[in-house]
C-alpha cells in the first residue's frame, strides 16, 4: 500500500485532520495549503508541508513526514531538509513539525544531537498504535483505517461510509472523504476484484468512481490475473527505488534497470534487505547475489 500518497491526499482533502491528530482545533488549518516541497539543490522532497497563504493570519509553517519504514538516519535527514528550507526561505516566521509512525518501533534510536529538538515544543511525533479507541471524526477514522489488519477494516470502513453519508448534506468534504475510505480499502486488497469490493461495502459501480480509477492508474486493481501481477509489480518497483533514495541516494538508471528486472519475490526481499543498506554498494552487492541466484 502506497502510505505516502494515501496520507498526501487525506491532508490535501481536509488540513484540519493534522490539527485533530495534535489534539487541537481543525480550524487552524484555515488559510493552510498542503503541498510536498523539493529542495532542488539537493534533492530533497518533504513529504507534505502545510503553507499559510499570505492574508493568513497565522504564518507558521508545519513540516509533516509519513515515517512508516525503518530507517536510521531519518532524524538526520529529515532535520537537514527542515533547516535548508528555513535557508532557502528566511522570511519563514515560524515553524512546527510532525512525524507521523504507524507505531513506536519503526523509530529510530535518535542521537543526543537531536535532543533539543525533539523535546522541544515545535516536533510532534504521533503513533498510529495510540489511536485504538474509536472517534467520532472522519479524518482521525481515516487514520485508523490505514493501518487497520485485513480483519478489522471492512467493518471499520463501513461505519465510517455509513457516518459520512448522513453528514454528505452539511460537509462539502464528505463526498472526498468517501472516496479516501473506498482508496483505502482498494488498496488494501489488491487481490480483491471490483465487484468483491463493492460487495464487501455495500457500493454500486465502484468503476465508475474517481477512486477506482485512480487506483487503476497506479497498477492496483482490475484486469485478469497477468495484469493485476503487473500492476503488483510496477507498483513494487516505484516503492522500492523510493526507499531506496531514503536509504543510499540517487539510485543510478543502470541500477534502476537491474531493480526493474527482478520478480516480484525477489523485490519483497530487497524490500526487506534495504533497511539495513547505507550506501549504494550494498544495493550493488545485493542486486549481485541475488540475480546470480
Amino acid at each position: 500500500m502506497k502510505t505516502d500518497s494515501i496520507f498526501y491526499r487525506i491532508f490535501q482533502t481536509d488540513p484540519g485532520i493534522l490539527f485533530e491528530l495534535l489534539g487541537q482545533s481543525p480550524d487552524i488549518a484555515q488559510g493552510y495549503e498542503f503541498k510536498s516541497v523539493e529542495i532542488k539543490q539537493v534533492a530533497f522532497r518533504i513529504d507534505g508541508v502545510l503553507l499559510p497563504t499570505p492574508e493568513a493570519a497565522d504564518q507558521t509553517v508545519w513540516f509533516v513526514e509519513f515515517q512508516f519504514q525503518r530507517d536510521t538516519l531519518f532524524y538526520q535527514r529529515f532535520f537537514s531538509e527542515i533547516y535548508l528550507y528555513l535557508k532557502l526561505h528566511p522570511e519563514t516566521v515560524d515553524w512546527h513539525a510532525v512525524v507521523i509512525y504507524p507505531k513506536r518501533s519503526i523509530e529510530p534510536d535518535y542521537p543526543q544531537v537531536f535532543r533539543a529538538n525533539l523535546v522541544s515544543d515545535q516536533v510532534h511525533r504521533i503513533y498510529l498504535e495510540d489511536l485504538d479507541e474509536p472517534s467520532d471524526s472522519l479524518g482521525v477514522g481515516l487514520m485508523q483505517l490505514v493501518v487497520a489488519n485485513s480483519e478489522d477494516i471492512v467493518t471499520q470502513a463501513n461505519a465510517m461510509l455509513s457516518r459520512a453519508q448522513k453528514q454528505r448534506q452539511t460537509n462539502p468534504k464528505i463526498a472526498a472523504i468517501m472516496e479516501l475510505i473506498e482508496t483505502i480499502v482498494v488498496y488494501k486488497f489488491p487481490q480483491l476484484s471490483r465487484e468483491e469490493i463493492e460487495s464487501m461495502l455495500g457500493l454500486s459501480e465502484l468503476k465508475q468512481t474517481k477512486v477506482y480509477q485512480e487506483a487503476l492508474d497506479e497498477g492496483r486493481q482490475e484486469g485478469e490475473q497477468s495484469g493485476i501481477l503487473k500492476g503488483k509489480l510496477e507498483g513494487e518497483q516505484s516503492l522500492i527505488l523510493r526507499l531506496l533514495t531514503r536509504c543510499v541516494g540517487d539510485v543510478s538508471p543502470k541500477l534502476q534497470s537491474q531493480i526493474q528486472s527482478l520478480s516480484l519475490d525477489q523485490l519483497e526481499s530487497l524490500g526487506e534487505a534495504l533497511l539495513d543498506f547505507t550506501e549504494s554498494a550494498d544495493l550493488v552487492k545485493w542486486l549481485q547475489e541475488h540475480q546470480t541466484r
